[in-house]
């Protein structure tokens, strides 16, 4: 992999946070392994590499890289409007964390205890979801930037579904944190649509 194919994967899993966070909101259903992909990435501490996060390989990502191809091609047929909206609030909460080391810390050692949860119940227990939800809620969502999440109020107001919503969200700020850890910056979206787009196309085809 060239070193923006890994920026890339990162960055297509927090357009694959945001997409999955999506469609929770407008349907209430994603599958259990796209869900288990986000949720395991939070506990990887020391990957050999951008892959390892996510399980060692990118088949869950998929549905990331298509929303992130359509936000660099700018084509409004077949432009993903809300993921994009999300995955730049994403972006942008991510860069306001790094500057609080408190709160960091307070991810950090929250994780640990989910951790524990995970060996106890499983990755994708509604324990282990409401744990991931509950964090993004007492951290995240106390800036002043929200990531306001629309959708179908029949599944929005399902406790379960506002849960993995934030534990979704959480773990897009953790693909963020890694997309940034490995050089990636905003400015490549601006102007280095080309080059992305390029490294991305192998991606989605697998």
């Amino acid at each position: 992999m060239t070193p923006t194919q890994e920026q890339l994967v990162a960055l297509g899993a927090v357009f694959n946070a945001a997409a999955l966070a999506d469609k929770v909101a407008k349907t209430g259903q994603i599958s259990e392994a796209a869900l288990g992909c986000m949720l395991g990435s939070l506990l990887v501490r020391d990957p050999k590499d951008t892959l390892e996060v996510y399980g060692g390989d990118d088949l869950n990502l998929r549905e990331g890289y298509r929303a992130l191809a359509s936000a660099l091609e700018r084509d409004p047929t077949s432009l993903q409007r809300e993921p994009l909206r999300y995955a730049l609030g994403l972006l942008g909460l991510e860069r306001q964390l790094a500057k609080r080391d408190d709160m960091l810390q307070v991810i950090g050692s929250r994780l640990d205890q989910i951790q524990q949860q995970v060996q106890h119940f499983g990755l994708t227990h509604e324990n282990v979801i409401a744990a991931c939800g509950g964090l993004y809620q007492d951290t995240l969502s106390t800036f002043r930037q929200r990531i306001q999440v629309h959708g179908d109020m029949r599944y929005l107001q399902q406790a379960g579904n506002a849960a993995k919503i934030r534990a979704l969200l959480l773990a897009g700020i953790r693909s963020a944190r890694l997309w940034r850890q490995l050089g990636g910056n905003r400015w490549q979206l601006v102007f280095g649509r080309r080059k992305l787009l390029t490294n991305l196309y192998p991606l989605l085809r697998g």
